[in-house]
């Protein structure tokens, strides 16, 4: 009989891991269900229709794959890529300095980045690190793994899910802010949909004795206002990080590339840590057409049709009877709304119910977050198509009519008074 036993092999804090949930981990995509649960941009990536397979097309337009090549690793620097990057956040709103590749370090997503700014500042089983609930699950998953603490500041009370700044400046000034080595904003947040104030951010870069890192997550800045994206600031700051990825405004999830802007001390220690050929020749080619003219082109047409579609939702959900308040910002690809029981209060087991029956009954996936901090009754709603969202829309007003049992008097007076609220 052998001798292993994992549970006394294992670290203890990876037997505890609660592993972060996916969105496909709890309904998977058949063919027909409208997928309104991960973020993704329904519209596509900015590939011509012509690609459909690893092809260098004839045409020239596209991004060209050397197919013979795979044979060889890739370029472990991906120095093009990391210029079409900061051509991109180069606007000099927030700075007339320039950045370089040298400020890079690209990766598998925002996730890699998540992981190695960790293993890279913080000691297992000593240091910590300061995030702002409700925000991105990765941060606490990641710390877990790496045997890091926890230091939890909420953000403050919705709609608008501010930080808390002085909060969080007294933390950075406890007797042991030393052990906290990072600090994870995300923004616009995951799931508020927040964009947090550049004042907010500044302050905290301020303080004038914690000697820590300030971590801001931009995943769906391109949603936000032009110039919002702060990745340029980190020519300013030498502990800034601002991460970014092609998974949601630019559609590309399935290639799994992320990038961190920061200093480039930070960088340096990043790229030194990193798997040698982390970002692959497929993934790479494909980026860097994507940054191109032509591929930024198809990316902002295909944001301003979720855009609209996005100012559809925020003028027909508060029409429905039994949706609640929009929770948090209009910053980014998705909305976070209320669930209401039969006496008008947010309730999870409504927000429950109505999730479980969009996905089961009517093959419409949202997200419920209903177990966040401050979130009570929530569901968040990735933006679709047009057909997405009429498809969406209909489901909804049919699944919360079935859940919530209300009577149509009732039902007119609610829908009164949520046309006549005011969206944030």
């Amino acid at each position: 009989m052998s001798p292993f036993n994992l549970e006394t092999c294992a670290r203890p804090n990876i037997l505890a891991l609660e592993p972060y949930r996916c969105a496909r981990d709890d309904y998977k995509d058949d063919g027909t269900n409208v997928l309104l649960d991960a973020n993704e941009n329904a519209y596509g990536p900015p590939l011509p229709p012509s690609i459909t397979g690893l092809i260098q097309p004839q045409s020239g337009l596209g991004p060209v794959i050397d197919l013979p090549g795979l044979n060889r690793y890739p370029d472990p620097h991906q120095v093009p890529l990391k210029q079409l990057l900061c051509n991109l956040r180069q606007t000099h709103v927030h700075t007339q300095k320039k950045l370089s590749p040298a400020n890079l370090f690209v990766g598998v997503g925002s996730d890699e980045a998540i992981d190695a700014l960790i293993r890279a500042f913080c000691r297992p089983g000593q240091d910590k690190i300061l995030v702002c609930p409700p925000t991105y699950g990765m941060y606490s998953v990641s710390a877990q793994v790496n045997d890091v603490s926890l230091v939890k500041i909420p953000l403050l009370p919705g709609p608008d899910f501010q930080l808390d700044v002085p909060s969080i400046l007294s933390a950075l000034s406890s007797p042991d802010a030393s052990t906290i080595k990072l600090a994870y904003f995300c923004s616009p947040g995951n799931p508020t949909g927040s964009l947090l104030s550049k004042s907010s951010i500044g302050s905290i870069l301020a303080h004038p004795t914690w000697n820590g890192v300030v971590v801001v997550d931009e995943a769906y800045i391109d949603f936000a206002p032009d110039s919002a994206s702060l990745a340029e600031w980190v020519v300013e700051f030498p502990n800034l990080v601002v991460m970014q990825t092609l998974s949601k405004a630019f559609g590309l999830a399935g290639i799994r590339l992320g990038a961190a802007f920061t200093s480039p001390e930070i960088a340096r220690l990043l790229n030194a840590l990193k798997a040698p050929y982390n970002v692959n020749n497929i993934t790479s080619a494909i980026a860097e057409y994507a940054l191109s003219p032509a591929g930024l082109e198809v990316m902002r047409a295909n944001k301003a049709a979720l855009l609209e579609q996005r100012d559809r939702l925020l003028r027909e959900m508060p029409t429905i009877p039994g949706v609640g308040k929009l929770m948090g910002g209009t910053k980014s690809n998705f909305l976070l709304y209320e669930m209401l029981n039969k006496d008008g209060q947010p309730d999870n087991a409504v927000a429950l119910a109505v999730y479980e029956g969009l996905a089961e009954t009517k093959g419409v996936v949202v997200r419920f977050r209903g177990k966040e901090h401050g979130c009570l009754g929530c569901l968040r709603i990735t933006v679709g198509t047009e057909d997405e969202v009429t498809r969406f829309l209909e489901a909804i007003k049919k699944q919360l009519e079935q859940v919530r049992g209300v009577d149509a008097r009732s039902d007119e007076e609610e829908k009164e008074k949520a046309a006549s609220a005011v969206v944030a």
